[in-house]
């Protein structure tokens, strides 16, 4: 794809995830939204639905010949989309639990995978009225009200001694984390709330290390990961395997976390038996 068509879909993938954020926004102000529980027994809501409307249809009217995969329509058979050499992946609210508990760490998630790897990746944070974007070669961004700058992992002064910065969920078990971990580092917490946010603070080095326990789709890290690697980070399952996008039947990933500085030892400090049972056939 010609670089000027790449960046026409950049644009448009940034357009789409700050106009779903702001509906989504306003919905979350007036608090008019309705809760659902889906078969899984994740959340839903209304402002969930209404994001991927509006995502589904800015894309669709621009990209016809571009597939979409979002997390609020059908997931189709493995055989009917495994041709699919470009497509869309759109979380239209990561953080739905977050939304409906007023905490503000939500945040509208849109990839775009080539080949099965993400090569954009745009999250808005509507709350913090922040956009975070990469396109893979030329860096991860932040953008907001007071400031647009390039972001970088934190670079440890020393890879090897130096106290771990961990994000965590609010609504994590603290010990099952701590757990994971080497008793040989020192640690400081981050509590955050969507996954796709505490990407995003690796990305940017307010954090170094997140560890996902439990379910997520495939659309919970296809932005994030390409803004953590653009960014100097990396994403991989608990047995150090890349995630995989568009390759299994199944769209759910495996337990995996989320590193900064590559010069840290990560293998000795995250316990590989960490892994959960999530069905990956």
């Amino acid at each position: 794809m010609a670089n000027e068509d790449l960046q026409q879909l950049f644009d448009l993938a940034k357009k789409a995830a700050i106009k779903a954020g702001k509906v989504v926004l306003e919905i979350y102000d007036s608090g008019d939204f309705t809760s659902f529980q889906k078969d899984d027994e994740s959340p839903v809501t209304s402002a969930d639905y209404k994001a991927n409307e509006v995502i589904m249809e800015m894309l669709h009217q621009a990209t016809p010949e571009i597939p979409i995969m979002s997390e609020e329509t059908e997931i189709g058979r493995l055989d009917e989309r495994k041709s699919w050499n470009r497509y869309w992946l759109i979380d239209p609210i990561d953080g739905t639990q977050e939304f409906i508990a007023r905490s503000g760490d939500f945040a509208v998630n849109i990839a775009l995978i080539e080949n099965n790897v993400p090569i954009m990746g745009v999250i808005y944070w509507p709350t913090g009225e922040t956009l975070y974007s990469a396109l893979k070669g030329n860096g991860a961004f932040k953008e907001c009200p007071v400031e647009h700058k390039q972001i970088f992992v934190r670079p440890l002064k020393a890879p090897s001694q130096d106290p771990l910065i961990i994000a965590i969920s609010r609504r994590q078990a603290r010990e099952k984390v701590m757990n994971s971990l080497s008793k040989d580092r020192v640690y400081q917490t981050l509590p955050a709330g969507s996954c796709s946010l505490k990407a995003c603070f690796i990305a940017e080095g307010k954090a170094d290390v997140f560890l996902r326990f439990g379910v997520t789709g495939e659309w919970d890290t296809g932005a994030s990961q390409c803004i953590v690697v653009e960014a100097g980070g990396k994403i991989l399952a608990h047995d150090f395997a890349p995630l995989s996008y568009n390759l299994r039947e199944s769209v759910i990933n495996p337990d995996f976390f989320i590193m900064g500085d590559q010069n840290v030892d990560w293998q000795s400090i995250v316990k590989h038996q960490y892994g959960n049972n999530n069905q990956l056939n």
